[in-house]
């Protein structure tokens, strides 16, 4: 069965948790004691009816504040589709979780409330998601029931985001009125909006085609183990693991391994039910090659006549996710890209965008919490990499503080420094 991964997104008091709550609820994937449970502590905040976004806000703080702070991952599935939901908080100060969230997600939904119309944050993250080359963007206008349906309301709303989108890469936008408390257009059509013709939410991301937004042109298989048992009954097994970013792969291709340039030519590729006649993202692989090569982790197989981008310098795009540290240039940290990591020098902070009125503000010092801005790397060895448009897998990377080791910084390929 298919997965489709989708993030949500919205200004605070939006409606993106009770929408959830919804979907969860009208589509039956909630247990018994979860309902009971959220029926009690709907009771007990005085509320005369079961608030559904307590389904999401699981957080105590969440709740007592009625927002959402951090990325809440809840999994449901249809007899078409498994879905994994990323509900992300709406704040400004929340950016780094949008980013998280939106990383590896299929499709992004962002809520407008129908009273307010598009603001601020509608904007921005409709900008983040395509920054983070989301293929498919939903435009849910929430809280209908409280302008009374009107169609003119929907039309206002839909026309001023579509001019927004001019300015911004997004490929695929869709439009669907709903009412999450309601339930209208959420899992089943409404019977109050006639004048929509379109889908509800659920029978669009049933439908919503994405076999085609992974990359399947560029073969790509960064090694990340090893595999050599040893033992006598395999004695001459060696087989690399690890997820395939790109491409098919078949036995019978040839491939070359990166860096050392060598080729060879697949002999078979296994996985955990046995062995299969092909391989394509994101499937978790072992690939066995004819011939023993010095292959180890961070090492990339391909093929022969599509090769990656191969350098030490990069230009990128980096949400910075720290609150104890700054980016700076000259500032040494941990790289990882796929699975090769190594040191990286901050050669140029170029600008930092404003992701509410894409402005680039040039010559600033650093960027600090949830900032995004252009930077030019210099790695201490030659990585493999795709533009981020190209392969969100090759063109990602994070970055690592070398004393706490902790992850301050999320970054998207923009090619290699000229």
């Amino acid at each position: 069965m298919e997965l489709l991964r989708f993030a949500t997104a919205g200004s605070v008091d939006d409606g993106k948790s009770t929408l959830i709550g919804r979907l969860l609820y009208d589509s039956k994937s909630i247990f018994e004691d979860q309902l009971e449970s959220i029926e009690r502590t709907s009771r007990d905040r005085g509320d005369d009816y079961t608030n559904l976004a307590l389904l999401t806000d699981g957080l105590r703080a969440e709740r007592e504040q009625g927002i959402t702070i951090d990325v809440a991952y809840r999994y449901f599935a249809t007899p078409k589709r498994k879905f994994i939901i990323a509900d992300t908080p709406g704040h400004i100060q929340y950016t780094r979780n949008m980013v998280t969230g939106c990383s590896t997600a299929d499709l992004a939904l962002v809520l407008v409330d129908a009273r307010n119309g598009i603001v601020e944050q509608s904007r921005r993250h409709a900008f983040i998601a395509s920054l983070l080359r989301v293929p498919h963007l939903v435009v849910c206008v929430n809280k209908m029931d409280l302008v009374d349906y009107d169609r003119g309301v929907f039309e206002s709303i839909k026309d001023e985001f579509r001019g927004w989108a001019t300015k911004l890469d997004v490929t695929d936008l869709s439009f669907i009125p709903i009412s999450a408390l309601k339930g209208d257009n959420v899992v089943h059509r409404s019977d109050v909006m006639g004048w929509y013709e379109g889908p509800s939410l659920l029978h669009y991301l049933e439908e919503v085609f994405i076999a085609s937004d992974r990359n399947l042109i560029d073969a790509r298989f960064p090694v990340q183990f090893v595999i050599r048992p040893m033992s006598d009954d395999h004695h001459d097994y060696r087989g690399y693991a690890g997820t395939v970013a790109g491409g098919v792969l078949k036995p019978g291709d040839e491939v070359v391994v990166l860096p050392s340039g060598f080729t060879s030519v697949i002999e078979a590729i296994e996985t955990a039910d046995g062995p299969v006649e092909e391989a394509f993202a994101p499937m978790a692989v072992t690939v066995r090659l004819a011939d023993d090569i010095d292959i180890s982790r961070g090492d990339m197989i391909c093929r022969v006549h599509n090769q990656p981008t191969i350098g030490q310098d990069l230009d990128a795009m980096v949400c910075w996710m720290s609150d104890q540290s700054l980016l700076r240039t000259r500032d040494k940290l941990t790289i990882k890209q796929t699975t090769r990591s190594a040191r990286a020098l901050v050669k140029d902070l170029q600008y930092r965008l404003d992701v509410n009125t894409l402005h680039r503000d040039h010559g600033v010092a650093s960027l600090t919490l949830n900032e995004i801005g252009r930077v030019s790397l210099r790695t201490t060895v030659p990585f493999f990499f795709d533009d981020y448009r190209r392969n969100r897998e090759t063109g990602s990377f994070v970055l690592i503080d070398e004393a706490s080791n902790n992850t301050v910084g999320a970054g998207m390929i923009l090619g290699a420094t000229q």
